[in-house]
């Protein structure tokens, strides 16, 4: 019941995660397009519900509950008898039905049919604030500091911001500003 429990906690935050990442189409994040399984959102023409993510937090929920009344079952044992022993067992198998079949149906239904939107993620990586990090042993925290505040406060890019305060060329941008570089340790 335990690991029935990672499980679910596990594909909960997944199927959320999948669910923030798809967004939009224009005022979320949009990195990723989910399969259009059904006709949409009764309320919102175009809208592409997220289904298949809703389904498995419920599965998961569900599995959740199940491992507290596992859990409450096996902490009523006394003396050599566990009266709760039917309900333990119905519930643990319930789990592995609900944890099996919804996993299946998520992979198929979800999973297989997500495409990555590539430009709207190299546009939200390329105007990340947080790039300016990998300018800090260059030029330092205070001038680094200030062009992430004046790309905020103007609505630049943290390369048209460097330029235009002449803190580095647009080569030294380019040769310092590596997203790639930064995905890990040295």
């Amino acid at each position: 019941s335990g690991a029935l429990n990672v499980v679910a906690v596990s594909l909960m935050k997944i199927a959320n995660d999948i669910r923030f990442l798809a967004s939009g189409p224009r005022c979320g994040l949009g990195e990723i397009s989910l399969p259009e399984n059904e006709p949409g959102s009764s309320i919102m023409p175009g809208k592409v519900n997220p289904t298949q993510c809703e389904a498995i937090t419920m599965v998961a929920a569900q599995v959740m509950g199940n491992h507290v009344a596992v859990t409450v079952g096996g902490s009523n044992g006394h003396f050599e008898l566990n009266v709760f022993k039917p309900m333990i067992v119905a519930n643990v198998l319930r789990s592995v039905r609900l944890i099996g079949d919804s996993s299946l149906a998520f992979t198929t239904n979800c999973v297989q049919g997500i495409e990555a939107n590539k430009d709207r993620i190299s546009k939200l990586l390329h105007e990340s604030l947080m790039l300016v990090t990998a300018l800090n042993p260059h030029i330092g925290y205070d001038k680094a500091a200030k062009i992430a505040k004046t790309a905020h406060k103007e609505g630049a890019t943290l390369k048209q911001t460097a330029l235009k305060l002449g803190y580095l060329t647009e080569e030294e941008f380019d040769k310092w500003v590596r997203p790639e570089d930064m995905l890990g340790p040295k």
